[in-house]
């Protein structure tokens, strides 16, 4: 079954056809329902007034949540080690932080020209229309074979086992894990309503932990301790590394726990009016985390030994904890912190699965009846599935000692390459923008574009460069995580050499997108076969 089979069920729907590619903005997209034209817009796009659900509260709600995960909490022991240095390493947190605004500019800009859900997906097919929908096949690849929700799901299991006081082993860790990422998908594929609340009430618990963290850092840094004061600031830059792989390795650490400032894209046909919305919503989510990312690892390191900091692994906050509280609140904050992992679970794992199920609705992937379909619960759970398949397989893949480090590379990588091209399109854009009639109702500008650039091209590139003993694995090679990546977007290519290429010369036909409009006033892209006269 091709992938454009599955669009015949649609015809029922009224149909208009788009142009796809990049023309005028069109006020008309910023709430009610859009009654532009291809020729008027950037693609028709039509919503119903009632599903516009998403003010600004919740806008930025959905940037701090998906923000906010297990990386504050595990990846400073990482960065600390890369580094080499206390000084070194918060240079890195402001270099991570710079990168993400400079993204959150980027998105910003593309999120008010094309208000519609998607994402990436949508600007980069708007500005890479040749070879014809090879961006696409690529990018359902990126986001169909990439496990998303792995790596909170191993930080949960470290965080339960060290709360229980039981030795973190390979199978127990990952055990947990399982459980963790089932219970995940159980819960939103069977009630949509009670996995939301919970999603958002362990968001709320994890923002009280990062704020105990806040405040205990003060009183620490004035001497409230239960052990020495570690004295981590009096030398800071002592011990300083300057490998380029160490200071690659440890900003995808940073960029890791900064891994959704683009979030609010995704659901901008649900949001009330999408350019105002955005314009307040992003800064605020991204400013609000990035400051108190700060004051966490000022807190951790006022509390905790930078040798200890280097091999605490991934749980640093437990040992920040005890440092500061003692070790039965050190077991009992623990157990938070794991809670705050399966809320980010839980959190990425409905969001993808609906990507999946988008991708199918599009008759983009293969046997896409079934993956469009909300049956039995009303709820995505083929798509849902999907993810929770393959976050296992590359979660139970790796060898112990290494699965966390290589799953946070590997979801870090390719979203470096994406970014890297997201930037280029809206520097094509400026360079072009009175042919193409770019004029969106804000500019990123092009200085920021060229950073924002730039910086991809360097973590795209520097991980090639061999290591000096900082290899970030114990038993793997320190470019496996690239190469899998690549891997990943060339069975992409592959694909669409079939879909888009092989199948339609073998069958007499070519693909070609509508848009339709469905039943609940939704509009969507729809591949189908046109037959070749």
């Amino acid at each position: 079954m091709s992938a454009a089979d599955a669009t015949g069920h649609h015809a029922k729907d009224d149909v208009s056809v788009s142009s796809g590619g990049i023309g005028k903005y069109s006020k008309a997209e910023e709430g009610g329902t859009a009654t532009a034209t291809a020729s008027e817009s950037v693609e028709f796009n039509q919503t119903s007034e009632e599903r516009r659900q998403i003010g600004t509260f919740s806008a930025a709600f959905l940037i701090f949540n998906r923000i906010i995960g297990t990386g504050i909490f595990s990846t400073p022991s990482a960065i600390v080690s890369l580094t080499g240095s206390v000084g070194l390493s918060l240079f890195i947190w402001v270099a991570g932080m710079v990168i993400a605004i400079l993204g959150c500019l980027v998105y910003l800009e593309f999120g008010m020209a094309i208000p519609r859900n998607g994402g990436e997906k949508n600007y980069l097919e708007a500005v890479y229309t040749r070879p014809k929908y090879l961006v696409t096949a690529m990018y359902a690849a990126y986001v169909v074979l990439l496990g998303w929700a792995s790596g909170n799901s191993v930080v949960f299991g470290e965080y339960i086992l060290h709360a229980a006081q039981v030795e973190v082993d390979r199978w127990n860790q990952r055990g947990i894990a399982l459980a963790c990422i089932t219970a995940a998908f159980l819960i939103h594929a069977t009630n949509v309503r009670a996995g939301l609340w919970l999603q958002n009430f362990l968001g709320v618990i994890k923002l009280i932990i990062i704020l105990i963290i806040i405040v205990a850092g003060w009183a620490a840094l004035g001497g409230a301790l239960k052990v020495d004061k570690p004295h981590n600031f009096d030398n800071a830059f002592e011990g300083t590394k300057g490998s380029a792989y160490g200071i690659v390795t440890a900003l995808y650490n940073v960029i890791w726990s900064y891994i959704g400032y683009s979030n609010a894209n995704y659901a901008l046909s649900e949001t009330k009016n999408p350019t105002r919305t955005l314009k307040i919503a992003v800064p605020t989510g991204i400013i609000s985390v990035a400051i108190m990312y700060m004051l966490v690892n000022i807190a951790y390191f006022a509390a905790v030994p930078k040798a200890d900091i280097m091999t605490s692994g991934r749980i640093v906050a437990a040992s920040f904890f005890r440092n500061v509280f003692g070790a039965s609140a050190e077991r009992a904050l623990s157990v938070f912190v794991a809670l705050s992992a399966f809320g980010n679970v839980l959190s990425v794992i409905f969001s993808q699965g609906r990507i999946v199920q988008e991708l199918g609705r599009e008759g983009i992937l293969p046997f896409s009846r079934l993956w469009a379909s909300n049956k039995p619960f009303n709820a995505p759970a083929a798509g849902l599935f999907e993810h929770w398949l393959v976050s296992v397989i590359v979660m139970l893949a790796p060898p112990p000692g290494d699965a966390y480090n290589f799953l946070l590379n590997l979801i870090s990588y390719p979203l470096a390459i994406v970014n890297a091209f997201v930037s280029a399109g809206l520097i094509y854009l400026y360079l072009n923008k009175k042919r193409l009639d770019w004029n969106p109702p804000f500019r990123a500008t092009l200085p920021v574009a060229v950073l924002f650039l730039l910086s991809n091209i360097y973590l795209a590139v520097a991980p090639y460069v061999p290591p000096e003993g900082d290899n970030i694995y114990n038993d793997l090679p320190y470019y496996l995580h690239c190469v899998v990546a690549l891997g990943i977007f060339a069975v992409g290519g592959i694909y669409w050499l079939f879909w888009a290429v092989i199948l339609p010369r073998l069958g007499g036909y070519r693909l070609a997108v509508r848009t339709v409009v469905g039943e609940d006033g939704w509009s969507r892209k729809v591949f189908h076969k046109e037959k070749i006269q």
